[in-house]
């Protein structure tokens, strides 16, 4: 086997256990501020597959460079979208108005 494929497969596995135990640990109220760095963070990695895109040689490189961006817009404007949510549920509501208290209060 090619030794830059095992190195390559190597931090995939060690990325991914490492985003598993960070994830789990972190408390509800650091959510949405860690989704804000997620973010920023997914696009530099969309930058990043673009960059890649546009400098390979080979077609099946140019499909899985393809996928990634696809994949990292996706994750970027549904973290953007989730965020979003999350900040509308912190926004003071209006109480509801009753449709005949104008009404009411002239009598």
């Amino acid at each position: 086997m090619n030794p830059d494929f095992l190195m390559g497969a190597y931090v995939f596995i060690l990325a991914i256990f490492l985003g598993v135990v960070l994830i789990s640990r972190v408390p509800a109220t650091l959510h949405t501020p860690l989704m804000s760095a997620t973010n920023a963070i997914h696009g530099i990695v969309l930058i990043g597959a673009m960059i890649v895109l546009g400098s390979v040689d080979s077609w099946w490189l140019e499909a899985i460079a393809f996928v990634a961006v696809i994949l990292g817009a996706g994750n970027v404007v549904g973290g953007f979208v989730v965020t979003d949510r999350m900040l509308q549920m912190f926004k003071k509501r209006t109480p509801p108005t009753r449709p005949n208290a104008a009404a009411e209060q002239s009598q």
